[in-house]
C-alpha cells in the first residue's frame, strides 16, 4: 500500500470528524431517497441518495488524485 495514500484517507478521516463535530453533516441521511421505516420495535434505515452523493464524491476525489 503507498504510504501516501494513508495519508490521504487520514486527511479525510480528520476533515469528516470535524464536519461531524460542527454539524455540516447534517443533510446526510435527510434527503429524499433516503429510506427510514420505523415500528415499535423495529428501525430500518437505508440512505440511498446519501450513498450516491458519498460515491460520486468519492470517485471524483480518487480520479483526481490518479492524474
Amino acid at each position: 500500500m503507498n504510504g501516501n495514500l494513508l495519508i490521504y484517507i487520514g486527511i479525510g478521516l480528520i476533515v469528516a470528524g470535524i464536519a461531524y463535530k460542527y454539524g455540516l453533516l447534517g443533510w446526510f441521511g435527510n434527503l429524499p431517497g433516503d429510506i427510514k421505516y420505523q415500528t415499535e420495535h423495529t428501525f430500518v434505515f437505508i440512505p440511498i441518495t446519501s450513498m450516491l452523493i458519498v460515491s460520486a464524491l468519492l470517485s471524483l476525489i480518487f480520479w483526481l488524485m490518479g492524474r
